[in-house]
């Protein structure tokens, strides 16, 4: 890359000049990495590995978690060397991209003002998506401990308002250094239910031959390998908040250790449940253990609170966006905090009434996961040093040319094919739903009352087991978040 030193001046570090506010220590950050990855998504991960076998379950976590961790780590390279070329400490992923496009080839260049806004509203929508399905999923697990016990069956979506209200102080919390503690908490907490589910996956297993060791559904798979290991936003947060920068990425770097020990937690989860339950896995691990007995219970509750914990982590990204890179840098407030804190209580309110509104946000978030993952993780992370390294050398060969152009490939086929997938999926949900709904009304009419009764009956008493129909990936997110 093009070296913007001139000969005789002392190199210019990127890392030197950053100045941060409450900086995360090495332990800091792994631990809030760790919290941000963990999260609902892992519990689908039984079903993924029936989807694909249990031999190629281990096989495709690995591939796939060594693909977006690559991705990631070309992507904070790529930060480092735009911040190095401009002489500045920092460069955002947005002003990454549209300085890597304004250097890179001619017929791409008029696209650099635009690209910075569409790396932001991607993130946004991303983040915002994951707040909402974690007030859903929070409320859900709750509501099942609550009505078992005391028999008295609430709205799901009061139990919505409740979370998102109680959500309001935690996020009001401006630092990634202050929320190290809840993170740290919210860690041991799922790592706990998980450890509760285990005993249920240990127990009683089958003969293994019983189970796949291969199938072919390799796109549902996918789909949730992609939302359960990756949060580009949050990841690079983290990196930007580190007193130590330089420790999180390389070999023996933060990031790539935080990936050993998801990936290692990930095939232990995906293949017990899948071992454990075979073909009659559910869409989340928790609907198959028993809420009958208290140890399930607890693993329900542990893991709601940890999950809950994680909202304000995510939420981070959207503030960090639309605070720091447009409010704070283009109108210049003079009361920079109040208009942040004033932005935050409006976010969960937006996020707590979409939740309320719309709760079943399964076959939208598959086409959002599906599309801004594989756009985030892969492809811009490629292209951008493509752009950078245009005007320099692509190495020996120009092997990083052709393994970056590799990479665009595997990230647009997997954007083609799980956007059409997805799609293709939400059409046929909404069209059950609709004729459900026609059914419905031709035999009788529901008072809002009775519908919301009947909803909440199925989603507690009912979970269904995912039967592979052609609606399946629908159904998987629908059943797991609801």
């Amino acid at each position: 890359m093009a070296d913007v030193n001139k000969p005789g001046e002392k190199k210019f570090h990127p890392y030197d000049a950053r100045d941060v506010e409450k900086p995360l220590s090495n332990c800091d950050a792994l631990f809030s990495l760790v919290k941000c990855v963990v999260g609902s998504g892992c519990l689908a991960l039984p079903l993924a590995f029936y989807r694909v076998g249990y031999i190629g379950g281990i096989l495709m976590t690995i591939f796939m978690t060594a693909v977006l961790i690559f991705g990631l780590q070309l992507l904070v390279r790529c930060m480092v060397e735009s911040s190095r070329q401009n002489m500045v400490g920092y460069m955002n992923f947005p002003e990454t991209m549209t300085y890597a496009i304004s250097v890179g080839p001619k017929f791409c260049q008029c696209l650099s003002k635009c690209a910075g806004h569409f790396v932001n509203g991607i993130l946004i929508f991303f983040h915002y998506g994951v707040c909402v399905v974690y007030i859903v999923f929070v409320s859900i697990n709750v509501k099942q401990v609550v009505d078992y016990n005391y028999h008295e069956r609430i709205n799901t979506r009061i139990y919505c308002f409740i979370v998102g209200t109680l959500s309001l102080p935690l996020f009001s919390l401006r630092h990634l250094k202050y929320l190290v503690p809840t993170n740290i908490l919210a860690t041991l907490l799922m790592y706990t239910g998980l450890a509760c589910i285990f005993y249920y996956l240990f127990t009683n297993l089958p003969p293994i031959d019983e189970i796949r060791q291969f199938n072919s559904q390799l796109s549902l798979f996918v789909g949730i390998i992609m939302f359960g290991t990756s949060s580009v936003g949050v990841m690079l947060a983290i990196e930007a908040k580190m007193a130590t920068p330089g420790s999180y990425v390389g070999w023996l770097g933060v990031l790539n250790r935080c990936a050993l020990f998801v990936a290692v937690t990930y095939i232990l989860i995906g293949f017990m449940g899948y071992w454990r339950y075979g073909d009659y896995v559910a869409a989340s691990i928790t609907l198959n253990i028993p809420i009958e007995e208290a140890l399930a219970q607890v693993a329900k509750m542990f893991i709601a609170i940890s999950v809950f914990f994680s909202f304000p982590l995510s939420g981070y990204v959207v503030v960090d966006i639309v605070c720091n890179q447009y409010i704070a840098k283009n109108h210049n407030p003079k009361n920079p905090h109040r208009i942040e804190y004033i932005f935050r209580i409006c976010f969960v309110i937006v996020c707590t009434a979409n939740a309320i509104a719309f709760p079943n946000l399964g076959p939208l978030l598959a086409l959002v996961g599906a599309f801004s993952i594989s756009l985030l993780n892969i492809i811009f992370p490629c292209w951008i040093e493509i752009c950078l390294l245009y005007r320099s050398s692509y190495g020996p060969g120009r092997w990083k040319l052709v393994r970056d152009l590799l990479m665009l490939l595997l990230g647009l086929v997997i954007l083609g094919y799980g956007t059409y997938s997805a799609v293709i999926e939400m059409i046929r949900e909404y069209s059950d739903k609709a004729h459900e709904i026609k059914a419905g009304s031709s035999t009788e009419i529901k008072t809002p009352e009775e519908i919301n009764a009947a909803q909440d009956a199925a989603t507690l008493d009912y979970p269904i087991v995912d039967d592979v129909t052609a609606s399946g990936k629908s159904r998987l997110l629908r059943d797991f978040y609801l």
